[in-house]
Formats: C-alpha cells, structure tokens, sequence
C-alpha cells in the first residue's frame, strides 16, 4: 500500500496484484487498478511484497509471469534506495534481535542529538519515510524476504547479530536462508563497515570471509571477550575498536536489556555509533525503553512479574528470555515451525513449570525432560492464570511468568502481536485484582 501510494502520487499507472480479495478490493479503492496474469507482460516493473514466493516451494504465478517475459523485479527498498542521494543507511538483519537493535541504534543516535530515522521491517515502510536534509540517517531493520528481493540498498553499515534456523518454508534450505542474509554485505560498497555478531558458526564465517577479502568488519560478541571488536563482560560493554579497551557501559538494572541477547544488541549498537565516529553516545542505554512483545515486563505484583516474549516465534528465539531470569513460570505453544523443540533443553534450568498451549502443546511436552511439570492448559485464558497462581504460590524471591511461545501464534491469533496484546491484558487483569486485594 505505501508503493501504491508512493506511484499515485507520481502519477504512474498501477496496477495492483493479490491473493486475498478483500485485499485486493482496497488496494483498487485506493487507486489501483486490478491486474491479471496476461497484464504483465505491459508493466515497467513489478514491485513484489516480502511474503511473495519467489522460488521456494513454487514461485508465485505473477513471479513466473514476470521472469518469463523479462520484466524487471523491485522492491520497496530498492525504490528508496534509488532516490537517497548520499544519505547515510544502517541496514540491520539477524534471525533473533533485529529489531531491538533497530530501535536501540535509533534511540542512542537520536540521544546523541543526530537526525535519525527508523523503519523498513519496523515502524514506517521505507516509502512513508521523509528523506529529510542530507545528514539524516536511515536506521533500517531488513528481513530475510527483503533482502531476497533487494539488488539496489547500499548501507554505510551492515549489521548482522546471529543467523539460526528460520523461514526455511520460505526458503527451502538453510543454506538458501544464510545466502540471504549475506546479500547485506554482498550490496554493500567495500568502504562500508561489516558488524557481525560472531557467537554463531555461520555468522562468524561471514566475517572470516569479508575480512580475508579486506573488508572493515567490527565483531560483537556477548559470549566471549574479542581482541578487536566490542563484547559484553557481564553486564559491562566493552570497546576494544581501538588501540585499548575501555568499559563504555554498564547495563546493569536496565530492565529493557536484560539478559545476554540485549547484551549483543548493545554491543552491535554501540559498534554503530563507533563505525559513525560518535563517541558519545552510551548515556541513551538507560533510557531506552523495550519494544511491544520482546521480553517486554507488561505487569507485575508485589512478588510476580509477568514478561511478554510474544516476538519468540521459534525455539531460538526464547532461549534469551529463557535464559534471563532466576524462576520462570513458562507459557509456550502455538504453532510449530519445522525442527522440533530439542533446542531448548540446554536453557530450562530457571523453568518452575510448563504451562502449554495450542497445536503443539503435545510435542512440547513430549520434549521437556521428566520431572519438570507440565499443564495441557491449550489457551492463554486458562495458562495465565495457572501459571500465575503457580507463581505466587512458590517459594521463589522474584517469580517471572513468561511467555516465550517458541512457535507462530497463526493456530489461535492473527499474529504475534495479536498473542502478546492478549497476554498483557490478562495479566494486567490478574495483577489489579492481586493489587486491590
């Protein structure tokens, strides 16, 4: 809808492509015209949303259509990227974390003072975004479906925090996932700098790679202390970019970066700003505020604090808040992506008790080691309360119920937001009337 928005207001003649009818039917009130099969072989070019298969199972028929007859293929970023004129980008991609590092690279910039602007796969579509004066910069989250289709984005920086299995019904292997990712630094210029998170093989593989071409890579590691590059020692960010390393933060009580994920978006972040030569930057980490659903604490009592992890679609992707906390009281289910669970089971040692939903309720529990308990509660509704009666009858100093699903939500809920916006309100439910009490 935004590129519709953006040709219209140029005075191109669109026409408009969709599954969904009812899509379609406002995507035609907003100006488009309704396009067939036999109409591409007119176009210019034809501007593909994200979620349109390109290859994997099938490509799309419009796809097909296009490639047949050698029309050329876009992107919403790639049009962007062609009017920048200079302007400074911060491309961001990652399988966990993204877009925390986004908005926290926004919010340090901003605190700094600098004309920062953020969107792409958060917030604004990169068409809604003002181009601004010369020196804004353009701090953009971009997903693996974006840089599928991207041939013309161009970052400055390239930030790159993990890569582990993700969207492999989109992109058919592993290796076809990774190969997306690298395409950020294979678009980049080669004075552009590479940061890359180096605690995942396939990632540190990329920077072995990128440096033995001679590329500037900065490292970040949360896991383990880095001769050159930025890395988390406890709580403690430290810089060794330069010639001595010296602690430029402490993230200690910062509730919104807890755990050793947050520690890694911190370190990225601050590799940013060094890579951008501003050096004073550190005081915004204590005023950064969590984004909606990424181990975000939506509630709380005198003793129980309820975290939402909505975002945690797949079994990685709650390992961090699984990892965060002394005594959890875990929700988790919803529908299973390929793979099974069996990676959890390194990182369930804070976990009091399973309380499990939706179609993979049974193979979670199937995964989970004897002895831990487990509920077959199959709906928020009933896992909220449960998990919090639980809670607040344990010996625990500072219980934590959290949901961190480590599946999609599309077998109950719209989308993760959806999810996370019905975890919130029951808790925030269950926590006025503890508080009324």
């Amino acid at each position: 809808m935004a590129v519709l928005k953006d040709a219209l207001a140029q005075g191109q003649d669109c026409l408009v492509y969709d599954d969904n009818p009812a899509t379609l039917a406002i995507a035609v009130e907003a100006g488009g015209r309704p396009g067939a099969l036999d109409d591409v072989a007119k176009l210019d070019a034809l501007v593909v949303s994200p979620g349109v298969p390109l290859d994997h199972p099938v490509p799309h028929p419009v796809i097909e259509a296009a490639r047949r007859h050698g029309i050329r293929l876009t992107s919403d970023i790639d049009l962007f990227a062609e009017r920048l004129d200079g302007r400074r980008v911060i491309g961001i991609t990652g399988t966990n974390g993204k877009s925390t590092t986004t908005a926290l690279v926004h919010h340090l910039l901003v605190a700094a003072g600098r004309d920062a602007v953020l969107g792409g796969n958060i917030g604004k579509p990169v068409l809604d975004l003002d181009l601004g004066n010369p020196q804004r910069v353009f701090v953009l989250e971009l997903s693996s479906y974006q840089l599928d289709l991207a041939t013309e984005i161009a970052t400055e920086i390239a930030v790159l925090l993990n890569i582990t299995p993700d969207h492999l019904d989109r992109h058919g292997s592993f290796d076809a996932y990774v190969a997306a990712k690298r395409r950020l630094f294979t678009l980049q210029p080669a004075s552009g700098s590479a940061v890359i998170g180096v605690d995942d093989a396939p990632s540190r593989a990329i920077a072995d790679e990128l440096e033995a071409q001679g590329r500037r890579v900065v490292r970040i590691s949360a896991a383990s202390e880095l001769e050159q590059g930025v890395y988390a020692r406890g709580t403690e960010l430290i810089d060794a970019t330069g010639e001595t390393s010296e602690t430029v933060a402490d993230l200690a009580g910062i509730q919104s970066l807890e755990g050793r994920h947050n520690r890694q978006n911190a370190a990225a972040a601050w590799a940013v700003l060094r890579a951008l030569g501003i050096a004073d930057g550190a005081s915004g980490f204590a005023t950064f505020q969590s984004l909606p659903h990424r181990m975000a604490t939506v509630a709380s009592t005198s003793r129980v604090r309820f975290v939402d992890d909505s975002k945690a679609t797949n079994p990685e992707a709650a390992i961090p808040s699984l990892s965060s906390f002394a005594d959890i009281f875990w929700i988790a289910g919803g529908k299973p992506k390929p793979g099974g669970f069996s990676a959890l089971l390194p990182h369930l040692q804070a976990v009091r008790g399973a309380w499990l939903i939706g179609e993979a309720s049974g193979e979670i529990a199937a995964t989970l080691p004897a002895g831990l308990p487990v509920a077959h509660s199959e709906t928020l509704e009933r896992a909220v309360p449960a998990a919090f009666a639980a809670a607040r009858q344990s010996s625990a100093e500072a219980p934590v119920v959290l949901l961190a699903p480590a599946c999609a939500s599309f077998d109950q809920f719209a989308d993760y937001e959806a999810r996370g916006d019905a975890f919130t309100a029951l808790a925030r439910d269950l926590a006025a009337r503890e508080l009324a009490a």
